[in-house]
């Protein structure tokens, strides 16, 4: 299960993952961040939010990897995650390396609330 949601006034896009996510959920995910990116302008920031994330499939990845991209082509300007568990970064660390590169800077918290104090709501 997933969740996209924007913040025009905090130029902020929030991406959650909850639960089971399948590929097929990870597909429309990648559609709903292409609607909610045409909200947004280049500077916007990408908080992606893991912490009730269970299980994701191995098939998902190339559409993790497809939505980091359209991130990066939208120009995203700092990515923000809450993984509480280390054990459940599933790849994002790694990913992002080749999909942000060195000019998008990322910062990882245990908890929402600390994401969003690094946020500065």
């Amino acid at each position: 299960m997933f969740q996209v949601t924007t913040d025009q006034a905090r130029k902020l896009l929030c991406l959650t993952f909850n639960k089971h996510v399948s590929l097929t959920q990870a597909r429309h995910c990648r559609v709903g961040i292409e609607a909610a990116l045409a909200q947004l302008s280049p500077g916007f920031r990408l908080l992606t939010d893991l912490s009730g994330l269970e299980e994701m499939e191995f098939a998902c990845a190339a559409e993790i990897r497809a939505i980091m991209d359209q991130c990066r082509a939208k120009g995203v300007a700092e990515v923000v995650r809450v993984i509480p568990d280390p054990t459940k970064d599933i790849g994002f660390k790694i990913m992002s390396f080749f999909h942000y590169g060195h000019a998008v800077p990322i910062v990882t918290c245990e908890t929402l609330e600390e994401a969003h104090t690094k946020l500065g709501a």
